[in-house]
């Protein structure tokens, strides 16, 4: 779960819509880059006329990756799909310092807010058949709930950040031990939103508007939110690599990345084997997302780049959902300002000519291209990924270390791509 810092900033705001205009930026850290070699073949049969010169192999998105990494800013992976080949895919740092893993394609790195948008994919599949309606009011679905929010927010508000609720206060120090205890403890947060504002007002997805969902899906369903995922939208995308991990797994598995988190002493430490440690940053103020047996439903994960490829790829020929709900989820819903929220891109300015919600994976004009992107931020952790849909480009960014560039390389990617 997203938990508010004692400074009132949570990491669900912290990012905003988490989009192309919205990329946050990571706290400073440091790490040795080791560059592992791409698969064989991996970049090979690329269409020259369409790629871009600087987005192949030894282009300025490429030098740039690596300069990062030469000079300790990056620890992860970058990957860019075009049309389903591999275009450019780089690897740098360690998966897991202890046991020597280094970071590579099968690396699953965790998504924080970038996870979101599988909450909004399952919502959408139930819309499809006919389960829910988007019209429908959280009373319609879910019990426990004060009467105007069961009376009058309805999942179309939740899914486009126009609820109007609030984000109740959350225990970032608490430790959980189980999957029941972090989805009781959530179901019980979720119910102690409050309507601040009249519905059909934008909340920059407060917290509540990506539990509340979750709760739908298993009040409709029958199963948690986490399993239903799991074989509807992960299953069906061949995407092996991903799932919503728990800490005994993210300890012992190999192919998932550790999270090296600042402390407050400058030194980064392995979160998830540091419990007691909790972050200094002010907008993630005493965070450790090892402290979560699992993620909160409807939030995080952990996913490799090539299996976010496929995700994308399954948008558009109907795995996940049929042509007229994908276009339901990636379309524009409401305009957004141009600092996409947060407040951390103060001072800069946003690449897209103009920005809009969606159903959590909000879309932009860049050079009169759509580009819809969602990115996100833990403690030791950023992970970005951008689908191109009038090009068939895919970029994604998955980093393990604070320090990560997140929005400078991202802005990169965005220029590299739309030109």
């Amino acid at each position: 779960m997203d938990a508010e810092s004692a400074r009132g900033v949570n990491r669900r705001k912290l990012l905003g819509w988490g989009g192309v205009a919205a990329v946050g930026a990571a706290a400073a850290g440091t790490q040795r880059a080791v560059a592992a070699p791409p698969a064989a073949g991996a970049e090979a049969g690329a269409d020259s006329g369409a790629v871009p010169p600087d987005a192949r192999p030894g282009g300025a998105y490429d030098r740039y990756v690596a300069k990062l990494a030469a000079e300790d800013k990056f620890s992860g992976v970058v990957l860019l799909s075009h049309r389903g080949r591999t275009i450019l895919s780089r690897s740098y740092g360690m998966a897991d310092r202890e046991r020597k893993v280094r970071n590579h394609e099968g690396i699953a790195f965790n998504l924080s807010s970038a996870g979101k948008p599988f909450g909004a994919v399952a919502v959408l599949q139930l819309a499809q058949r006919g389960k829910v309606r988007l019209s429908d009011t959280v009373g319609t679905h879910l019990k426990g709930f004060a009467k105007e929010i069961a009376e009058q927010v309805t999942i179309h508000h939740l899914l486009s950040g126009t609820s109007g609720l609030n984000t109740p206060e959350e225990d970032p120090q608490r430790v959980f031990r189980s999957r029941e205890e972090v989805r009781e403890y959530n179901e019980r947060w979720a119910r102690k939103a409050k309507l601040v504002a009249p519905p059909g007002t934008p909340t920059d997805h407060a917290g509540a508007e990506v539990a509340i969902p979750a709760l739908i899906v298993e009040a409709v369903t029958g199963t948690t939110y986490w399993d239903y995922v799991q074989e509807h939208i992960f299953e069906r995308c061949g995407m092996t690599g991903t799932g919503f991990y728990t800490r005994p797994q993210w300890l012992t598995d190999e192919h998932i990345a550790h999270s090296y988190m600042r402390v407050a002493d400058g030194s980064l430490v392995d979160a998830v084997r540091n419990l007691d440690q909790g972050s200094p940053d002010p907008n993630q103020l005493g965070r450790n997302p090892g402290r979560n047996f699992i993620d909160a439903p409807g939030d995080g994960g952990f996913a490799t780049a090539p299996d976010l490829v496929r995700f994308a790829h399954a948008l558009r020929d109907g795995t996940v959902l049929d042509r007229p709900y994908a276009e339901l989820f990636t379309g524009p819903k409401i305009p957004l300002a141009p600092q996409g929220g947060g407040g951390l891109r103060k001072g800069r300015q946003a690449p897209a000519d103009a920005s809009f919600g969606t159903y959590m994976m909000p879309v932009s004009l860049v050079n009169g291209q759509w580009v819809n992107g969602r990115a996100g931020v833990n403690p030791g952790s950023v992970a970005s990924w951008n689908i191109y849909p009038d090009t068939g480009w895919v970029g994604v960014i998955l980093g393990n270390c604070d320090g990560v560039p997140l929005w400078e390389i991202a802005e990169r990617e965005i220029r590299t791509l739309t030109g």
